[in-house]
């Protein structure tokens, strides 16, 4: 299968007062078109700043992220520009993530008036046509965040970042901020986008169930490294790495906490 994303030997060091914090350390991996790659640990492991590298949304300190064969570090403005409408992102909070001046028909309309030459009607008819597939009404294109549920917001989110119709989305902690019910919806939602188009996701969580539920190979950072990654099949169920055992060990045992399977309504 062909490799969508390739991040190679990624390290990124922030400074401040004096001091550098090395927040990733030499992380490899890819994910293949189709698929989904979970990217588990516990907070301040790098997962989010490996997501946030990956898409050059902020800068490497050192190693290559290559999407589509195209090494992003390498871009120009309107290279990356032209990269970010086959390349997006779901955040993690989906309230702040949303303009709150913005209706949500402009939210949703906001990056195809940035990165494609459709017009009015065209933009319009996308939008709907996003909405439906999010599982939103018509009548929520008028509101604006504050009137709307989290989960609502988030589909708003999963709808913004499917406008240009890309290949491959980068998913931070995308449910971490919703009820468990909520929860399940948006996961399942996630799965049938992902079927319906096609498309590659790259999965930050911190939850082994989300990642679990919802991968096809896995990744497991601790402190800044790669500590172990192969099939979920296999990580999740017979973890070489000591970190890894732990981390499963620590897992709740709350059966149907998230009842993924359920069907999402819509």
């Amino acid at each position: 299968m062909n490799e969508i994303l390739k991040v190679e030997n990624v390290v990124k060091v922030f400074s401040a007062r004096g001091r550098e914090t090395r927040a990733v350390d030499g992380v490899s991996f890819a994910v293949t078109q189709g698929t989904t790659f979970g990217l588990v640990g516990e907070s301040g492991s790098g997962k989010s700043t490996v997501a946030r590298c990956a898409l050059r949304l902020i800068d490497v300190t050192s190693g290559t992220s290559i999407i589509e064969g195209a090494d992003v570090s390498a871009m120009s403005r309107g290279e990356l520009r032209r990269m970010r409408a086959v390349a997006g992102m779901v955040f993690q909070n989906p309230v702040a993530a949303l303009n709150p001046r913005m209706t949500i028909r402009d939210s949703i309309a906001e990056p195809l008036r940035t990165h494609t030459r459709s017009g009015k009607r065209a933009i319009a008819a996308r939008v709907d046509e996003l909405l439906d597939e999010v599982g939103l009404s018509r009548t929520h294109a008028a509101r604006y965040p504050h009137q709307l549920s989290g989960g609502q917001c988030q589909r708003v989110g999963i709808a913004r970042a499917l406008a240009t119709r890309p290949r491959l989305l980068v998913l931070d902690e995308p449910t971490s901020a919703l009820d468990v019910s909520v929860q399940a919806q948006v996961l399942n939602l996630l799965q049938d986008l992902r079927a319906q188009h096609d498309l590659s996701y790259l999965l930050i969580s911190h939850d082994l169930d989300v990642v679990r539920y919802m991968s096809d190979e896995v990744g497991v950072m601790r402190r800044g490294q790669l500590v172990e990654s192969g099939p979920a099949s296999e990580v999740l169920v017979a973890p070489r790495h000591e970190y890894t055992q732990q981390l499963l060990a620590a897992m709740p045992e709350t059966p149907g906490a998230i009842p993924l399977h359920a069907a999402a309504p819509r």
